[in-house]
């Protein structure tokens, strides 16, 4: 009985080695995909920051002004993106009653008093405001848009914002 099983237990031997190599490649393929997809994520978030900075950039200076379309430069650290941005578009321009203003902060008093004229029926004498009459001001809603495309890395984002603003009264969306 002895001289049947010669070599049995290396075949048994072998083919644990082979299942326990297989396990060992799977494990480390599953890992290699899993850094690829976490650095994807990261590079891709990057590039939603990038031009997220670049909208803020924009809304930084007086671009209601000018609204052109632009290109900024965002670095993170060692990476650096450029994002383009679209022109601002302005969606609406509405008129501001002077009930929604608080005339104690300075945006309010801006938008209830001028220095020019006086009497105006927008503020009584009491400094109390007139209900349902315009202000000085209008509130204009602006859309902006900006985009990074990395060669390097493959992003590929888009990023919109909005912003509310206050303007003169009569202005209107160029």
């Amino acid at each position: 009985m002895r001289h049947d099983q010669h070599g049995s237990t290396l075949l048994v031997s072998l083919v644990m080695l082979v299942l326990l190599t297989l396990l060992a490649i799977s494990a480390m393929n599953a890992t290699t995909t899993s850094i690829q997809v976490v650095g994807n994520a990261q590079i891709h978030d990057e590039a939603n920051a990038a031009a997220q900075q670049a909208i803020e950039k924009v809304i930084s200076g007086n671009f209601a002004a000018n609204p052109v379309a632009s290109t900024q430069a965002v670095t993170f650290g060692a990476a650096s993106y450029v994002a383009q941005v679209e022109a601002p578009v302005c969606t609406s321009s509405t008129g501001i009653n002077s009930d929604q203003l608080d005339p104690a902060t300075a945006v309010g008093a801006a938008c209830l008093g001028s220095g020019s004229a006086s009497n105006t029926g927008i503020m009584a004498a009491s400094g109390a405001v007139a209900a349902n009459t315009q202000s000085w001001c209008n509130q204009q809603q602006w859309d902006i848009r900006a985009t990074v495309n990395d060669s390097n890395s493959g992003a590929d984002t888009a990023v919109h914002q909005g912003v509310v603003m206050r303007v003169p009264a009569g202005t209107a969306c160029p």
